[in-house]
């Protein structure tokens, strides 16, 4: 320094500091700079190969955050360090200052988004994405919040240090979102359904649901809008805060199947053929697997069948498992009707007309089912 202060021309003034001052800055900038940039290559490299040797993730997660320090950050950081051996003016030294507290606020920013993502991706691993559908889904809502606010409150504070009343914007900003709000309250809807659906899970991707008159399988679930791939092979769209207003029914969390069977027997079975019925009954549901039979009975009279109400669990939530079980009980009903030589009933009217000699004739009109 005092060698620089014999050489006459680095004597000159300039902003209160001469060009030895300078000299001196611009070289301590440099040396910082490349102190910085040495000394996290080292920590990198070290802390990688202690990461290597543990099993858990944090030490991975560290190295991560020092690999994530920004080149800015480092060289505001080292301009900062390079000014304390100028005599600046305070104006001067405030923008510095105020920089420095720029580039620590925006790089704390990125270290928050890393530290969310570290978060979501853990919570998505103990979870497990093959078991819960809705895992991804759920995280990525929540990261989206949880980033959104967080650089927010960053560009808050950054404004807050360059001098921005900060306590007026947000006020404005409040009158503002109410106006927005009011101009796009469909689409808030909608999203607030979004995070409604995100959080309690009424359904999950790849769940089987109906709403209404349509069914099908759960494709998408986005911030505006659900899409469920029918069963005839078209996408349908759904408004998120219209598929909540309705009742839905998902079929995917079904974990057994309750049936009612109902049919009808002509009114000239025997009784003793009647009361053995449920027990034939009985034994054609419980020969099937995945089945748990509940109930057989003579439920009542109709107008031209004795009614028989039969109930059973299929034990698989699959429809087509169901409809061969459905199938197979049937088919097993018809067979042991056509041993025991039992009637199933359709509509049928009895006439009975006296005639004049007293005489009672009697005539039959049958009519096909459903007719």
């Amino acid at each position: 320094m005092d060698y620089l202060n014999q050489i006459d021309f680095l004597q000159a003034n300039v902003y209160g500091n001469t060009y030895a001052q300078w000299l001196v800055a611009g070289l301590v900038f440099l040396l910082s700079w490349g102190g910085l940039r040495y000394l996290k290559g080292m920590l990198v490299d070290r802390l990688s190969v202690l990461a290597r040797g543990t099993s858990t993730d944090l030490d991975d997660f560290a190295v991560s955050l020092l690999q994530g320090v920004k080149g800015f950050f480092l060289i505001i950081l080292s301009l900062a360090i390079a000014t304390m051996v100028l005599n600046l003016p305070p104006a001067k030294t405030d923008i510095i200052h105020t920089l420095a507290v720029i580039a620590v606020l925006i790089q704390a920013a990125f270290w928050g988004t890393a530290f969310i993502d570290f978060l979501l991706n853990r919570q998505v691993s103990n979870r497990g994405v093959e078991t819960d559908g809705g895992a991804i889904m759920t995280m990525r809502a929540v990261g989206f919040i949880g980033r959104m606010v967080l650089w927010v409150v960053i560009v808050l504070l950054i404004l807050d240090n360059s001098g921005v009343d900060v306590t007026a914007l947000v006020a404005s900003l409040g009158i503002g979102g109410v106006a927005v709000a009011l101009a796009v309250q469909n689409i808030l809807s909608d999203l607030f359904a979004s995070l409604s659906i995100v959080l309690d899970k009424p359904f999950v991707i790849g769940d089987f649901i109906t709403v209404g008159d349509m069914a099908g399988t759960v494709e998408y679930i986005g911030m505006k809008s659900t899409r469920v791939r029918s069963l005839s092979g078209e996408q349908i769209v759904f408004s998120n805060a219209d598929i909540l207003k309705g009742q839905i029914r998902n079929y995917k969390r079904m974990f057994e199947r309750r049936v009612v069977l109902q049919f009808g027997v002509t009114y000239q079975t025997p009784q003793e053929k009647l009361a053995a019925m449920p027990g034939w009954i009985r034994k054609i549901v419980e020969a099937q697997d995945k089945t748990r039979f509940d109930r057989a009975h003579l439920a009542g009279f109709g107008n031209s069948a004795l009614n028989f109400e039969v109930v059973y669990f299929v034990l698989d939530p699959d429809y087509n498992v169901y409809m061969d079980i459905q199938q197979a009980i049937d088919l097993g009903i018809i067979e042991v009707f056509a041993r025991e030589k039992v009637e199933f009933a359709y509509p049928t009217q009895t006439l009975f007309v006296q005639g004049s000699g007293g005489e009672i004739a009697v005539a039959r009109e049958s009519r096909a089912l459903g007719r």
